[in-house]
């Protein structure tokens, strides 16, 4: 899938030869807003416009636009997990946020 991104936000893109029009989403948020053109050199617009709608449309409502993956979030282990990998990582001279990284980065590659 190509992707587009803008403010943080990213955008799939897709062709539809029947159509004859690009189209896409932003991902990653609960909404669904969608974007299109006929014209490759226009979508980026198309793109940049939704996304500003979306943020628009949040604060006149009074909510927050979701920002899609700011790199932090909770996770819950036993504290038995917990111990050893902060032994692991006092261990191997990194923090346990780093540890906990290069573990994450191996199971999904």
């Amino acid at each position: 899938m190509n992707t587009i991104t803008y403010k943080g936000y990213v955008g799939s893109i897709q062709f539809s030869p029947e159509d004859e029009v690009f189209f896409g989403k932003i991902e990653h948020i609960n909404d669904l807003i969608t974007f299109e053109s006929d014209n490759a050199h226009k979508l980026k617009e198309a793109f940049e416009e939704a996304v500003n709608d979306y943020i628009k449309f949040c604060n006149e409502k009074g909510t927050k636009p979701e920002k899609p993956f700011k790199g932090s979030f909770n996770v819950r282990v036993s504290p038995s997990v917990h111990k050893l990998a902060f032994i692991k990582a006092k261990e191997t001279g990194i923090s346990l946020n780093k540890l906990i990284e290069r573990a994450i980065e191996k199971e999904v590659q």
